[in-house]
């Protein structure tokens, strides 16, 4: 099993945990005719609503020896999947998956933070050891 295919499940795992329904696993996109892949597709219910909230995770695992490659990587793929999903399930909101560790190492630098900002990025960061989620960032 590779890498990602593992922090594949733990986040699944940390989603349903967290009380989100997996719909789609993956979630396919098939716009202007470029078909996309998202990892994962969700929603939960809300007591307060009668519709529930529905979600769209990319997950990234930033294993590579260059962390801001991987951070181009990722923000090229979320903004691609965030235009597409604007067109096709405008109520889905996306987010990009990453474990803790790498979230406090790397995303809180002042440059990433800037970026979060500037491309509006909705994080949901992900604890690989409890297999839960920590924090949501929108």
């Amino acid at each position: 099993m590779s890498a990602k295919d593992k922090f594949h499940d733990i986040v699944r795992l940390a989603l349903e945990k967290d009380g989100w329904n997996i719909t789609n696993d993956p979630l396919y996109i098939d716009f202007g005719q470029v078909q996309m892949r998202i990892d994962l597709g969700a929603e939960k219910l809300l007591a307060a609503e009668k519709e529930g909230e529905k979600i769209a995770v990319e997950i990234k695992s930033f294993l590579n020896p260059s962390a801001i490659t991987d951070f181009h990587l990722a923000l090229g793929q979320f903004l691609n999947y965030r235009t597409a999903l604007r067109e096709k399930e405008p109520e889905r909101n996306l987010y990009l998956a990453v474990d803790a560790e790498t979230y406090n190492d790397f995303f809180t630098l002042p440059f990433l933070q800037l970026q979060i900002q500037e491309f509006q990025l909705k994080l949901v960061v992900y604890d690989t050891e409890t297999e839960e989620i920590v924090r949501w960032i929108s």
